[in-house]
């Protein structure tokens, strides 16, 4: 089966290549099997939120003052969740932003937040929660005096802790008012100085945070740099992304914010302490290099618990491969015990192993140094972003890529079809189903392509793997074929339909027969999906590949 996946997926690049030639920007593949829906992203070096069909044509888009910083959610009510970047001069780090804003899908302005000052700083991600509150990271600034005083080890200038705001909007009025936080910098604790506060065994004390912790370079301002996080509604705890530590951690959500400034409260007893953590057990001397298995990583959330591994957490693992440059998408089965308790033997934390891993077949094609993510999607596919490229790929449960764009949105605007591609960076996208209800009262119209220059004609599929599929006896030979192929199924066909892997139909022949003789003479080499309808009005989808 691996070598036929390898031949498969080498395949499917010659057959892009042979159908865009200098293509740069936009759509490079649809197939049947990509989940149809609509993607969301949020160029992070422009003002613009898109929203696109799997086509790659646009069919919405709002505009803001200010660039991203850096997610975008697309909610429930039809409202866009951004955040702003302010531009905030003492919070200048990767992933700054400062502010939040709710628009209307007209893109006028619902309600809006500030987090930026020369102490705090809302960065990279929140977290809207079912009561209408909103999560938010916030760098917390803390004087050299303040660190030595903790109990760290180097002296500097300020070190930005983290905090986890809860802000209560006002829609009315606006504005909002803070509700709950937690505070990083009330869970730490150190074994330099017996002296100053928060002394203890780190090893002992794999709940706090060890304030003395590099991850081999020299520490700078932004210790933690925390970069997303997640809430889960039936457990109610948040999970937290450290690329500092290239740990994720989880926190009790169901403490007061005065418990969760402590080490005792709330449903699971351990106040703000950390509940659980994973991926580099260094951080709390329980490991060695040899045990860390996350490496920069972004994007740490749980999968729904009605989607194919619910209930475990995904990750996008940004510097998973070494030496050697490469990424990876992982997900990880967290030890969790009846009434949301973790397990935890004195060591480090479990699992030892990734449940479920993306990774390409030569690894150094996929590569994304930092920000990125991933989705899993109601059909059992992972919608990939990476970042550094503004490249959205979707892959099914084997690896296999079933659709592709490339963000053609940069920091000097709209790009041509066939330019060179920079600065078209984006932090996360997020595909919503054709009847999620935040499209309710809104025609989604395709306008066209958001690049200019691009001619390829796409066809949506609207139906197939979204649908119920069932198995029919089908058999397709020769496979790789050249000028002819023979499909033959044990029911009798209504239509056969064969589809490019940008999605246009390049063959449909009806026929009532149990065979059928297909002429492929005028097909290029590549990768081809077949869509079998029978008369019983049941369907089966296979792959064909031509090669002469």
């Amino acid at each position: 089966m691996k070598t036929l996946k390898t031949i498969y997926l080498i395949v499917i690049l010659l057959a892009n290549t042979t159908l865009f030639g200098q293509q740069t920007v936009g759509l490079f593949s649809n197939t049947i099997d990509a989940y149809n829906g609509y993607t969301l992203f949020a160029p992070i070096t422009n003002t613009t939120t898109y929203l696109i069909d799997n086509c790659g044509e646009k069919v919405h888009s709002w505009n803001s003052d200010y660039r991203p910083g850096l997610s975008a959610y697309f909610l429930e009510d039809g409202t866009l969740l951004r955040t702003r970047n302010t531009n905030n001069s003492t919070f200048t780090a990767g992933g700054s932003g400062g502010g939040i804003e709710l628009l209307y899908w007209d893109g006028n302005i619902i309600w809006e937040y500030t987090i930026s000052s020369d102490t705090e700083c809302q960065h990279h991600d929140i977290e809207y929660l079912p009561n209408g509150n909103i999560l938010a990271i916030v760098w917390d600034a803390k004087t050299s005096t303040a660190a030595i005083d903790a109990g760290r080890n180097i002296v500097g200038a300020t070190i930005w802790s983290e905090k986890i705001i809860e802000i209560q909007p006002n829609l009315i009025d606006g504005g909002g008012t803070i509700v709950w936080e937690w505070n990083a910098w009330d869970h730490l604790v150190q074994d330099f100085d017996i002296t100053k506060a928060n002394f203890g065994t780190i090893a002992d004390s794999p709940e706090l945070l060890d304030i003395n912790f590099t991850s081999g370079a020299p520490m700078n301002e932004d210790w933690l740099h925390m970069n997303s996080i997640d809430y889960n509604v039936e457990l109610d705890q948040i999970i937290l992304s450290s690329h500092s530590f290239s740990e994720i951690w989880i926190i009790d959500h169901s403490t007061s914010t005065t418990q969760a400034a402590r080490h005792a409260g709330g449903d699971y007893g351990k106040g703000g302490d950390l509940l659980y953590r994973w991926g580099n057990p260094q951080t709390y001397n329980q490991g060695t290099a040899a045990d860390q298995l996350l490496f920069k990583q972004h994007d740490a959330h749980w999968i729904a618990d009605a989607l194919t591994d619910g209930g475990m957490i995904m990750v996008f693992n940004n510097q998973a491969g070494s030496p050697a440059n490469y990424s990876e998408v992982n997900i990880i089965n967290p030890p969790i015990e009846i009434g949301g308790h973790y397990t935890y033997d004195g060591s480090a934390y479990a699992p030892s192993s990734f449940h479920w891993t993306y990774r390409s077949i030569t690894p150094t094609d996929f590569y994304a140094s930092n920000i990125s993510g991933a989705e899993r999607l109601p059909n059992g596919n992972t919608l990939i972003c990476n970042g550094p490229e503004g490249k959205f790929f979707e892959v099914d449960y084997s690896g296999a890529i079933v659709w592709e764009y490339i963000n053609p949105v940069t920091n000097t605007g709209i790009i041509a079809q066939g330019s060179p591609v920079t600065q078209n960076m984006v932090f996360r996208t997020y595909r919503y189903p054709v009847d999620y209800s935040g499209f309710g009262g809104h025609t989604l119209t395709p306008e066209g392509y958001i690049e200019s220059g691009s001619t390829f004609i796409c066809d949506l599929f609207t139906t197939g793997i979204n649908d119920e599929s069932f198995e029919i006896e089908t058999s397709l030979y020769p496979n790789p074929a050249k000028n002819s192929i023979t499909i033959a199924a044990s029911d009798q066909f209504n239509s056969i339909t064969i589809y490019n892997m940008i999605g246009a139909v390049v063959i449909e022949q009806f026929t009532t027969e149990k065979s059928i003789l297909i002429n492929t003479s005028q097909l290029q080499n590549g990768v081809y999906l077949s869509k079998l309808l029978f008369e019983n009005g049941q369907y089966s989808t296979r792959k064909i590949i031509i090669e002469k």
